[in-house]
């Protein structure tokens, strides 16, 4: 764990090097940073290497699991490695394969394979990172925020405030900072929901497997040698999509290719959304959103981990920079693909005669599949 503030949680039996923070007109800290998923760690890990003073605030102490499709692209694997998130447990894979029915395109990434890792060894190996980096870990959460030309103090839960310089929010897919800020935008598109489960079965393929049916799709991922990740995506109003989550078993039977190979689970099932998130700026003042807060799609693409990487990277830089509205520009060429890329999928699987077109499409026009995984995999 990273060192430990007090806050409104008590720290774990383990923890060490305890630090006070102080209430004063002093500044706390150069930098916050609201969120301890893998956008909330990347930040404040590279704000620690670059010398600025880092309080990350999270009521949450230990690994944190959460649904994700789990599939790393390349360029997120390159970007863990330059953070210092290296050995962690997982299994590669070399490319993507869409499947409907008969029809199957694949197709490798140019530059080397993908990692298919579980959530809790990824969000581990960030922990252990921010560790090393000396970053200061605050347990508890922001309530509220002020902030002036110079400085930004955030209200905590249990009672306390904190001074920094800036503010980076990575508080998540329904960031309650967006929200104090009045940055978030309805939704334009029907709203997506998702559920993942582990099954305990040997990988059958070396590739990342995407299985196309009416109105949901299945991810299956290889994150072990004898575990697979298997996530679902569809509508929120979709027959399955029940309150609560829809039933496991009743989606595996939807999708027979992957229900007959798996039986044996390996985890709970764990659901996620709506996904799609819109926002009117990625900053406000001195304050910056980061990762999903940022404003988010669908995980169709699986390039959720690294554009919250890139996105903490970009965030990190106008802070040291001075320069919160580059974060704006940068932010924006990190994104722009993503989004045209996925609302384009989104909207050819849509219509039935289209969905039912798109594998065939592929496999008939390999250099196409050959060049969508170059801009996932490298961008």
């Amino acid at each position: 764990m990273p060192r430990l503030v007090p806050g409104r949680s008590s720290p774990p039996e383990t923890a060490s090097n305890i630090v006070q923070h102080s209430v004063s007109n002093k500044l706390d800290a150069d930098l916050l940073v609201a969120g301890g998923g893998p956008a909330g760690l990347a930040a404040a890990i590279l704000g620690a290497r670059a010398g600025l003073r880092v309080r990350l605030i999270e009521p949450k102490a230990g690994v944190i699991d959460k649904a994700c499709g789990e599939g790393l692209m390349p360029s997120a694997v390159a970007r863990l490695r330059g953070l210092g998130v290296e050995g962690i447990d997982g299994r590669p894979f070399r490319g993507i394969r869409y499947v409907d029915g008969a029809a199957v395109a694949e197709a490798d990434f140019p530059s080397g394979p993908g990692l298919g890792v579980r959530r809790l060894a990824l969000h581990g190996g960030l922990l252990a990172a921010a560790e090393r980096a000396g970053v200061d870990w605050v347990c508890d959460r922001v309530r509220g925020l002020d902030q002036d030309q110079d400085s930004v103090t955030v209200q905590l839960e249990g009672g306390g405030r904190l001074r920094g310089a800036h503010l980076l929010a990575a508080d998540g897919l329904r960031s309650p900072i967006r929200a104090l800020l009045g940055l978030g935008l309805p939704p334009l598109r029907p709203l997506r929901v998702g559920l993942r489960q582990h099954f305990r079965v040997a990988p059958w393929s070396d590739f990342v497997e995407v299985h196309w049916a009416e109105g949901a799709e299945a991810y299956v991922t290889p994150v072990s040698e004898d575990t697979v990740g298997v996530a679902f995506l569809m509508n929120r109003d979709h027959p399955l999509a029940a309150e609560g989550g829809p039933p496991m078993a009743a989606l595996l039977r939807r999708f027979p290719a992957i229900g007959d190979r798996v039986s044996a689970v390996a985890s709970a099932p764990r659901g996620a959304g709506p996904f799609e998130q819109r926002t009117r700026s990625a900053v406000s003042g001195r304050v910056l959103l980061v990762g999903d807060a940022a404003g988010y799609l669908d995980p169709l693409t699986g390039e959720g981990i690294k554009l919250g990487l890139s996105g903490a990277e970009a965030a990190v830089n106008a802070v040291l920079r001075a320069d919160p509205g580059g974060y704006v520009r940068a932010l924006a060429g990190i994104t722009r693909r993503y989004w045209w890329m996925t609302d384009g999928l989104l909207r050819l699987s849509r219509p039935p005669l289209l969905r039912r077109a798109l594998v065939p499409f592929l496999q008939r026009a390999p250099f196409v599949m050959r060049a969508v995984l170059a801009a996932l995999g490298d961008g």
